[in-house]
């Protein structure tokens, strides 16, 4: 379809009143709103987030939040509910604040703050606040008070931070502490109950089970020999009433005989043990002891002798003399070989036990070694949390400090009249078009021989156009000359109108887009 420009001229022309209407009021409205706004003020503080003083290679802080999480934490404590309701009250931030709603406080001071940050790789990062207000001063104060709950809040939660896990890791080290020395009192209490099946005494047992084995078959042959001995001797003496004299062996008293076994004991255990062994020296006092008694006994056994006098034969005295010695010496035999037995049962009854115990010893131990690794990895943190608390004490770790403070603005951010203006005329021709176009689609009456044709795919032989009369076309363009002058006129004087007694035309448009806004 062809576009028939002299047509829509002249329906625009036709419509050109109510369009103007549209255009004129919303550039009125955007040129009183852009003039009657009142000034605003901006300033910003910059921050900066600085590096540890203090090498992290050398001195590892504890605090692994990096510079951008640590804004974002910053940034979003900062725009809390409660911080912007308290700022704004204290610094009356916002035009009639007493009447708003904290709801609408909030969305106010939110929309009027600014929070940038610039960071990158290889680069320092920063962080700019900025605040938006009616009043240089108060813009200022805000942003300011933004920049003290900034470097508090930083300080506080490195410094919670630190000592939160300086805490941990010192009721760690006590407990582990405390695990080490009930460990330890339970090793103690365990081998104290098992002083006499100890693993590590193990050596010493089956030395010592070797030696009286030996010694046990040594006496049990000392035992067949004097037994032997006693019924020779009964023998001899039945049939020939002689006494075959004893050996020097035979005639030795009970202490000779323990004191020839406590040598050779130590003979053989100075083969297996050294001087210091306390088996070594108990033998020596032992032997010490025995030396004495013999030699009191050789003493008195001499005078004896040379004193004694028997009123009965040689030989009857010989043969008395010979048999109580051999009882004697079996008696001593006897009385050693059950104590040796005694005693190696009682190592047979510890090596068997050595083997249970060392494996329960070694589990308790392996327990204590255990706990002592989670000890010294707990000491060595907590030395690290040390180090770290101290860092962030003296502010030598990663800290936030200010670049720039906000200064108090002296000249005006906005509003941007210029663009107000131009975005109210803008909306005045958007609306204008709309009803233009929406009357078009609207309207369905065949108005030119093309909508015939297209209408009713007839092909009409002749048309004859509308004859308007000098005099209706004169009234025709009266009317819509006084309908623009009525418009151009009446429109400012509606708008002079409501501002004046019904409501500041800016209050109305920042209604209207609110109410937009929420729809």
């Amino acid at each position: 379809m062809n576009f028939d420009l002299r047509f829509y001229w002249a329906l625009l022309l036709r419509r050109l009143p109510v369009m103007m209407l549209f255009v004129l009021v919303a550039a009125g409205l955007g040129v009183v709103t852009a003039l009657k706004l009142p000034d605003t003020y901006t300033t910003s503080a910059r921050l900066l987030v600085e590096a540890p003083q203090i090498p992290e290679r050398m001195v590892a802080s504890t605090v692994q939040t990096n510079a951008v999480e640590q804004l974002d934490i910053i940034q979003q404590r900062l725009m809390t509910r409660a911080n912007m309701i308290d700022i704004a009250n204290r610094f009356n931030a916002l035009e009639n604040i007493r009447q708003m709603e904290p709801g609408r406080v909030v969305t106010d001071m939110e929309a009027a703050t600014r929070i940038r940050r610039s960071a990158g790789r290889d680069q320092a990062t920063l962080l700019t606040i900025s605040f938006t207000a009616r009043d240089p001063q108060i813009a200022a104060g805000v942003v300011n008070e933004y920049v003290t709950l900034i470097l508090q809040d930083s300080t506080a939660t490195r410094t919670e931070q630190v000592t939160r896990t300086l805490q941990f890791f010192e009721q760690e080290v006590q407990r582990l502490s405390d695990d080490l020395d009930n460990q330890s009192a339970a090793i103690t209490r365990f081998k104290a109950e098992n002083a006499d099946a100890l693993p590590e005494e193990q050596g010493y047992r089956l030395g010592r089970q070797a030696l009286l084995q030996e010694r046990l078959g040594r006496i049990e042959r000392d035992i067949s020999a004097a037994e032997a001995q006693q019924r020779e001797i009964v023998n001899i003496f039945e049939n020939t009433g002689q006494v075959r004299a004893a050996p020097a062996q035979a005639r030795r008293t009970p202490e000779e005989t323990q004191l020839a076994a406590a040598q050779s004991e130590l003979e053989l255990a100075l083969a297996t043990y050294s001087d210091t062994n306390p088996r070594v020296v108990q033998l020596r006092a032992q032997i010490a002891r025995l030396e004495a008694v013999v030699a009191a006994q050789t003493a008195s056994g001499a005078l004896s002798d040379a004193d004694a006098a028997e009123p009965v034969s040689p030989q009857e005295a010989l043969f008395n003399a010979t048999l109580t010695e051999i009882e004697t010496r079996l008696v001593t035999l006897r009385a050693e070989e059950t104590a040796t037995r005694t005693e190696l049962e009682g190592l047979q009854q510890a090596i068997a036990r050595s083997a249970a115990n060392g494996i329960q010893l070694s589990s308790l131990e392996r327990d204590y070694d255990s706990i002592q690794g989670r000890y010294n990895a707990a000491l060595n943190n907590l030395n690290q949390a040390r180090m770290s608390e101290r860092i962030e004490s003296t502010a030598q770790g990663q800290r936030i400090s200010v670049i720039e403070y906000a200064n108090v603005p002296q000249a005006a951010a906005g509003p941007n009249r210029p663009r107000i203006a131009i975005l109210g005329l803008a909306v005045g021709l958007v609306a204008a078009a709309g009803y233009f176009m929406l009357l078009e689609i609207l309207n369905r009456t065949v108005r030119r021989p093309a909508e015939l044709t297209g209408r009713f795919n007839i092909i009409p032989l002749a048309t004859i156009p509308y004859m308007e009369s000098r005099g209706h076309r004169f009234a025709r363009r009266t009317g819509m000359i006084v309908a623009m002058l009525a418009v151009m006129t009446g429109v400012p004087l509606g708008l002079w109108y409501i501002d004046t007694y019904y409501q500041p035309l800016e209050l109305l448009v920042q209604k209207v887009l609110d109410r937009v806004s929420l729809g």
